[in-house]
C-alpha cells in the first residue's frame, strides 16, 4: 500500500540525512550528487505510487504525478550541472522544498477525511516551506551550515515519512483485527 511508499521515502530521507551530517567535510560536489540521488529516488517512488493505481493515492493523483515529476526534473538538474554554484545549488534545493512542501500540506488536507487528526504530512509540508524560505532569507550561511541545515531538516522529514507509514500501516491493518473470530473456551 501507500505506507510502503512513505517508508522508503523516510529511509531514503534518514539515509540523505545521515550521509550529509555525518560527513561534514562533505564537498560540494558530493553533495550535490547526494541531493540529486534523494530527489531523483523519491520523485520515482512518487511517481510509481501515482501511476500503479492505489485507491488511497485516486484522489490526489494529480497532486503526486506533478511532486513526483518537480522532485525527478530538481534530480535530473542536479545531475546535468554538477559543477552548480553553492548559491545555485541553495536555490534549487529552497524551490524543490517549497514545491513539495505545497504539495505535502495540500496532500495532508485531503488524507484528514481518511486519516482523523493526521498532523505528520501537514507537519512536513509546513517544514519544507519553512526551510524552503530560510534557505532563501539566510543564503549567505557558510557551506557548511547550509550542510547541516539540510542533514538535519532531511533526518526530520525522514521521520516523519516513517511515522506517517507506520500510523497508515496500522490503520491498514486494523479491520484485521476486528475480523478474526474470539476464540472461547468451551466447557
Amino acid at each position: 500500500g501507500g505506507w510502503r511508499d512513505l517508508a522508503v521515502r523516510g529511509l531514503a530521507a534518514v539515509a540523505f540525512a545521515l550521509l550529509t551530517l555525518f560527513w561534514p567535510s562533505l564537498t560540494l560536489t558530493a553533495l550535490v550528487l547526494l541531493f540529486g540521488a534523494y530527489v531523483l529516488v523519491t520523485g520515482a517512488i512518487i511517481l510509481y505510487a501515482a501511476l500503479r493505481g492505489d485507491p488511497a493515492t485516486r484522489s490526489d493523483r494529480g497532486w503526486l504525478i506533478l511532486e513526483g515529476v518537480v522532485s525527478i526534473i530538481a534530480g535530473v538538474v542536479t545531475f546535468a550541472w554538477p559543477g552548480i554554484t553553492a548559491l545555485a545549488l541553495l536555490y534549487l534545493i529552497a524551490l524543490w522544498a517549497a514545491v513539495t512542501g505545497f504539495f505535502e500540506l495540500a496532500i495532508a488536507i485531503r488524507l484528514r477525511r481518511a486519516l482523523p487528526n493526521e498532523w505528520l504530512l501537514a507537519a512536513a509540508g509546513v517544514l519544507s516551506l519553512l526551510f524552503a524560505a530560510l534557505l532563501v532569507i539566510s543564503p549567505g550561511a557558510g557551506a557548511l551550515a547550509i550542510t547541516w541545515l539540510i542533514g538535519w531538516y532531511a533526518l526530520v522529514i525522514g521521520a516523519l515519512l516513517l511515522s506517517l507509514a507506520y500510523r497508515l500501516h496500522k490503520l491498514e491493518t486494523l479491520p484485521e483485527r476486528h475480523t478474526r473470530p474470539a476464540h472461547r473456551a468451551t466447557a
